[in-house]
């Protein structure tokens, strides 16, 4: 396995621990795993996150103002926005409206 491929599955298992209703951010998710510049290498792991399984809840990663920036990586520009407001989650303009109050942080895990 490469090592971009491991770091992939690293995101992977972190994504699949974001709770329904729920988002958290690229950055976030890169200072997790302790490669804070890495945050556009979670966005790339994103993409490709797209038919693994156990499936890997990618549209509940927005970029770090609550933009739906991945949303063209989806099967329809508009997939994005739906999956995250049937959680729930109010997206307006391809943002997340309320980002403070949905926001999870993965350094919450504690681990």
């Amino acid at each position: 396995m490469t090592q971009k491929n491991s770091f992939y599955l690293r995101v992977f298992d972190v994504v699949r621990l974001i709770p329904h209703g729920r988002v958290t951010s690229y950055g976030a998710i890169a200072a997790y795993l302790g490669a804070r510049s890495s945050s556009r290498l979670v966005g790339w792991a994103m993409n490709a996150s797209h038919g693994e399984l156990p499936p890997v809840p990618a549209h509940r990663v927005v970029n770090r103002n609550g933009d739906l920036s991945g949303k063209a990586h989806f099967s329809s520009p508009e997939r994005m926005k739906e999956l995250l407001e049937n959680e729930g989650v109010q997206v307006v303009n391809d943002r997340v409206i309320n980002f403070d109050e949905v926001f999870w942080d993965p350094v919450s895990l504690g681990y």
